[in-house]
């Protein structure tokens, strides 16, 4: 990315999950088991995101590098050697991924209490002791699933690839675009209430930069809740939408 844009522009975009929703969000991906996880191809796909968010500019809290090197740890010590077979009875202790894998396990369960929770909390303040009428609510289809940022990365990441080739070429373009710029571009493209699929966003874009600041100024908007994100199914297509003015 120019240094223009870099230096102008820093992502202040609050990432609650941690490094354990990104590896449990890596897994969903894969529709594998928690238990199955091949630690090289969990390792790659990690460092990938990382990379990504430093590409971005986007701060990281410490523990997301210190689940970096762990993974690069126990990635290394399933490629030394073993001179003899352990006992079936030890198996699961020898085995590097173990400890990450209980930790994964764990924390899943307390996620999905959390959750549990949080859905019976939502359903028990609908509830009140005297109703006089019972409200009538236009029926409608459920509320499209959360994206959260691990999803808004991995569509980032599959257009980006678009544009891989110009950076295995050495080619350079000194692009003028600006986070500013684009945000402007933006608001003109996205009447308020109008959508568009996440791939769609960047179909004029003519480079890898053009790319990466138009992302950036998206980030900036929703931020600033002026657009959000709609996805119908789990790790599906993403809309972008500009939300509609109010009042």
């Amino acid at each position: 990315m120019s240094g223009t844009a870099e230096e102008e522009y820093k992502v202040k975009l609050d990432i609650f999950e941690g490094p354990l929703d990104l590896l449990l969000y890596l897994i969903r991906k894969d529709e594998i088991d928690i238990y199955s996880i091949s630690i090289e191809r969990i390792t790659k796909q990690y460092l990938s995101y990382i990379e990504t968010f430093k590409l971005l500019n986007i701060d990281l809290a410490s523990e997301f590098v210190v689940m970096a090197a762990n993974l690069m740890y126990i990635k290394s010590r399933t490629l030394l050697p073993k001179p003899e077979q352990p006992p079936e009875e030890d198996a699961e202790e020898d085995d590097p991924r173990w400890d990450l894998i209980r930790q994964l396990v764990e924390y899943k369960k307390f996620k999905d209490a959390a959750n549990y929770l949080g859905q019976r909390e939502m359903e028990q303040g609908e509830l009140f002791e005297h109703i006089p009428d019972v409200p009538k609510f236009p029926a409608g289809p459920p509320p499209p699933p959360n994206v959260n940022i691990f999803d808004l990365i991995r569509a980032f990441q599959n257009v980006l690839k678009r544009f891989q080739e110009e950076l295995e070429l050495g080619e350079i373009k000194d692009d003028p675009f600006t986070v500013s710029d684009k945000i402007d571009y933006l608001l003109e493209r996205f009447q308020p209430g109008r959508s568009l699929t996440f791939s769609h966003l960047f179909d004029r874009a003519t480079s890898r930069t053009e790319v990466i600041v138009t992302f950036l100024a998206l980030l900036e908007l929703i931020r600033l809740k002026q657009f959000r994100f709609e996805q119908k199914d789990p790790l599906g297509e993403i809309e972008v939408v500009r939300k509609e003015v109010v009042g």
